[in-house]
C-alpha cells in the first residue's frame, strides 16, 4: 500500500516537451514511473524518445489534449510542467477531463490563479497537489514529480512535507528505514493538498507506521494540522518546522513563508504539535533521530 500513487498509476507529463518536462520525464521513467505519453497542443500527434529504467527504448506519444491523452493511454495522473502564465488553464483542462490526480510542480503561479483552481476543484473529482511543490514518491514503485528516486527505499515511514529540500534531506536522513510514500505539498499560501489530507491518507494506509511532518513558518497549516492529529491520528507523529531563526514580517523563500506578529512563528508551530504529543525535532538532524527511536519502540 501507499498513498495517491503506486506501481499501477499510469502518468502523462503536461508540457513533456519542454526542457524541464523533458528532463523530468526521463528521471521518472529512470525510476520505474509508468510514464504513458505527455500533452503538448502544438505537437500533437508526434512522439519523444526516452530510456526506461531498464535502459530499454521508449517511445512516448504526445496527445493535444489531456482528454486525448486519457482516452488512448488509460492515465490517472498527470504531472504539469508549465510555465506559471499557464498553469491555470492546463490544470483546469485536466480538473475538466477528470484526471483523477495531478501534480502542479510550477514555481511562481500567481496567487489568484491557484485560488481560482482551488475553487474549481471543490466538489470535483480530481485531487491536485502543489503547486510550487516536489510532487509525491512511493519508493520502489513510481514517481510523480522531481524528487530524486535513488535517495532511499521502501519502508514504513509516510513523509508531508511544505518544504522540497527538506524532503528530500529527511528520506536521506531515514534512507535506510525507508518510506511508504513522500509527498511534497508545496509552499505557496494555496495548495490542493494539506498537511491534514496528507494525514488522513497515510493514517488509512496500512503500510505506514509513522509518520514525518515538516512544516515551515507562515499560516497556520501546522496549528491546523495538530488539533486535526489530536482527534483523529493514533499512529505516531514526528514534526519539524524551518523557520526558527526568521525576523518578523519578511517571506523566507515560499510566498506562503511569512511571520505576522507572534501568529505563523515556528516557536507557536512547535507548540501546537507538542501539546498534542508530536515530538519535534529543532533540526532534521534532530527530527530524523526522533523518528528513528520511535520505529525502534514500536
Amino acid at each position: 500500500m501507499s498513498i495517491y500513487l503506486n506501481s499501477d498509476s499510469k502518468i502523462i507529463v503536461q508540457g513533456i516537451t519542454g526542457g524541464m518536462g523533458a528532463k523530468h520525464t526521463a528521471l521518472m521513467l529512470d525510476s520505474g514511473a509508468q510514464i504513458v505519453g505527455g500533452v503538448n497542443a502544438r505537437k500533437a500527434g508526434t512522439t519523444v524518445s526516452h530510456k526506461d529504467h531498464e535502459g530499454n527504448d521508449v517511445t512516448l506519444p504526445v496527445f493535444g489534449t489531456v482528454k486525448e491523452a486519457m482516452a488512448a493511454t488509460g492515465a490517472n495522473v498527470s504531472v504539469l510542467f508549465v510555465p506559471p502564465a499557464f498553469t491555470k488553464d492546463a490544470a483546469i483542462e485536466a480538473v475538466d477531463a477528470e484526471m483523477p490526480l495531478i501534480v502542479v510542480i510550477t514555481e511562481g503561479v500567481p496567487v489568484q490563479d491557484s485560488a481560482e483552481v482551488w475553487a474549481y476543484l471543490q466538489g470535483k473529482s480530481t485531487r491536485m497537489i502543489g503547486p510550487n511543490c516536489p510532487g509525491i514518491i512511493t519508493p520502489g514503485e513510481s514517481l510523480a514529480g522531481i524528487t530524486p528516486h535513488t535517495i532511499t527505499g521502501k519502508g514504513p515511514i509516510g513523509l508531508v512535507s511544505k518544504s522540497g529540500t527538506l524532503t528530500y534531506q529527511m528520506m536521506y536522513e531515514l534512507k535506510d528505514l525507508g518510506f511508504s510514500t513522500a509527498i511534497g505539498i508545496g509552499g505557496d499560501p494555496v495548495v490542493g493538498t494539506t498537511h491534514i489530507d496528507a494525514l488522513e491518507a497515510f493514517e488509512n494506509d496500512p503500510e505506514t507506521k509513522a509518520i514525518v511532518m515538516i512544516g515551515e513558518i507562515g499560516g497556520d497549516a501546522e496549528e491546523r494540522a495538530a488539533a486535526y492529529i489530536a482527534e483523529h491520528v493514533t499512529k505516531p507523529v514526528v514534526g519539524y518546522v524551518a523557520g526558527f531563526t526568521a525576523p518578523e514580517g519578511k517571506t523566507m523563500g515560499h510566498a506562503g513563508a511569512i511571520v505576522s506578529g507572534s501568529a505563523g512563528t515556528a516557536q507557536a508551530k512547535k507548540e501546537a504539535l507538542e501539546a498534542v504529543g508530536v515530538k519535534v525535532g529543532k533540526t532534521p538532524s534532530e527530527t530524523a533521530e526522533l523518528m528513528r527511536g520511535i520505529l525502534q519502540s514500536l
